[in-house]
């Protein structure tokens, strides 16, 4: 227990030393970045590459496929490795298709579902700042501009305890994504081979 405990203080203080928090003028020229990128994303495709941390597992769970993103809200996760599973976000509806077995639900009528589907696609676009029902901070590293969101809303924060989304410095655009579930869990997406504002097909979000 106090060899877990050390490394846990180990983490959080390397974490606090590898980010810096941004000053006020630091934040109002990020966010001046990131708005403007984000108007400027009509469509975004991407492969990415999900790390699933899971404090009782010595490895991580790694899986890849692509992204898609159509404005306003249209958004397809495809899996391909190591298995076929892929999530569409579209139209206030949830469409899944694991393995070939499909369902779909209303995220309208559920509360919780209706605000993550609202974080997944402003985490792609950029589009959280303005967002009430995030407690937000913006940190800064050698590497990205961070923007960490926690939930206010507690039915969410059963699901997801804090968002954090690391930007591009130069170009202002999401270079990975890391939820965090609970205390040890979290699950980081890293985005790859980027392409925005090219055509993207309605068939890209049907499954």
């Amino acid at each position: 227990m106090k060899k877990i405990s050390f490394l846990l203080l180990f983490f959080i203080g390397f974490q606090t030393f590898a980010q810096q928090a941004m000053s006020a003028s630091e934040i109002a020229d990020f966010k001046k970045k990131v708005n403007a990128a984000s108007a400027t994303i009509k469509t975004m495709t991407t492969d990415f590459v999900q790390y699933k941390h899971m404090d009782f597992l010595a490895k991580d769970v790694e899986t890849s496929g692509k992204m898609a993103f159509k404005e306003p809200n249209s958004l397809a996760w495809q899996y391909k490795k190591p298995y076929n599973y892929s999530i569409v976000f579209k139209s206030g509806k949830i469409f899944i298709n694991d393995e070939g077995k499909k369902s779909q639900m209303d995220a309208k009528s559920n509360k919780t579902f209706s605000k993550i589907n609202k974080l997944i696609v402003g985490s792609v676009s950029g589009q959280m700042f303005d967002d009430k029902e995030f407690a937000i901070s913006y940190y800064k590293s050698a590497g990205f501009d961070i923007a960490r969101f926690v939930p206010k809303d507690a039915s969410l924060k059963k699901y997801i305890k804090q968002v954090e989304l690391s930007f591009d410095k130069k170009e202002g655009t999401v270079e990975q994504v890391r939820l965090l579930e609970s205390e040890t869990d979290y699950t980081k997406i890293v985005f790859k081979n980027k392409i925005l504002n090219a055509k993207v097909d309605d068939s890209a979000f049907s499954n």
